[in-house]
């Protein structure tokens, strides 16, 4: 991928992972567990040794609530120390502009509910693009939480060209988790057809731990098979010089929008969350994440 980055550290407790940003601005996200995260800053040389020190609360899983998270500048070094072991996520972007490290509390993360129906899911949109988002220069980054038998990622829609105020260009990274039910491991299914501009087509069966590379096309259905409820972290950026995701529906399957206002949300949403210091952004019929 051009403009996208994506690690996911397995880390016993106590465990260190030592990671050079490079060109990349990065978000430190628990999946399940809590970290220490160290950054020192560059200058293109040896690190500074003075280090920004973030102390992540993390969450017991993906399920479990929104996590805080740190966020982290291109051309710095940091470590990640797992506390009593778990799983992280580095989400990261190649970038121009160098930020300052930051902590975002997991309090702060606004909780959207999208779709109805079937069509049901939730958005932890804690560095949505945005001027309520979180500030990064490039890089777009949620998560979704979809329970088991519905669809999100739907309509399938697209964000491949660069059209002023109506697409943004934008690569994308879906990574996956699927709950258990009992011992019986999740999967799910994820869609991407070619689109005019692009020549992405799959269609895979996912699990937890699977990743799927978006460079381009039509992205949706993400599916859940029932029982199963789905996690997944989208990650985006691309070459535009504003920091925005505008889309685009795919016009055979549009008209779903128009059947949401009927319905209900999901019964099973919210997840459980952290205590919010931002107003939850109530149900909407707009974007199809």
């Amino acid at each position: 991928m051009e403009w996208t980055r994506l690690v996911v550290l397995e880390l016993e407790p106590g465990e260190a992972y030592a990671h050079a940003c490079g060109e990349a601005e990065w978000i430190v996200l628990p999946l399940a567990g809590a970290a220490t995260v160290t950054c020192r800053g560059s200058g293109g040389g040896a690190p500074d040794p003075a280090a920004q020190v973030f102390e992540l609360h993390g969450r017991a899983g993906v399920f479990q609530g929104t996590t805080d998270f740190a966020y982290v500048p291109r051309d710095s070094h940091v470590e990640v120390t797992s506390t009593a072991g778990g799983r992280f996520a580095l989400a990261g972007a190649r970038c121009g502009q160098r930020l300052p490290a930051r902590y975002g509390p997991a309090a702060a993360v606004p909780v959207e509910l999208r779709g109805a129906g079937r069509c049901s899911r939730q958005v932890n949109n804690f560095a949505a693009a945005g001027p309520a988002g979180f500030p990064c220069d490039r890089l777009i980054a949620v998560e979704v939480l979809t329970p088991g038998g519905n669809w999100s990622s739907y309509p399938p829609h697209k964000h491949d060209e660069h059209h002023p105020g109506e697409e943004s260009r934008l690569e994308e990274i879906y990574y996956f988790e699927i709950a258990p039910h009992g011992d019986t491991p999740g999967f799910g299914y994820q869609r991407v057809s070619p689109s005019p501009a692009g020549k992405t087509d799959v269609l895979a069966e996912v699990r937890t731990g699977d990743a799927v590379l978006i460079p381009d096309g039509w992205h949706g259905p993400s599916i859940a098979a029932p029982g199963h409820d789905m996690y997944y972290l989208n990650v985006m950026a691309g070459p535009g010089a504003t920091r925005e995701w505008l889309i685009r529906d795919h016009p055979d399957h549009g008209w779903i929008r128009a059947t949401w206002p009927g319905q209900g949300i999901d019964p099973r949403l919210p997840y459980p969350q952290a205590p919010q210091t931002v107003p939850q952004t109530a149900p909407q019929t707009e974007a199809p994440r």
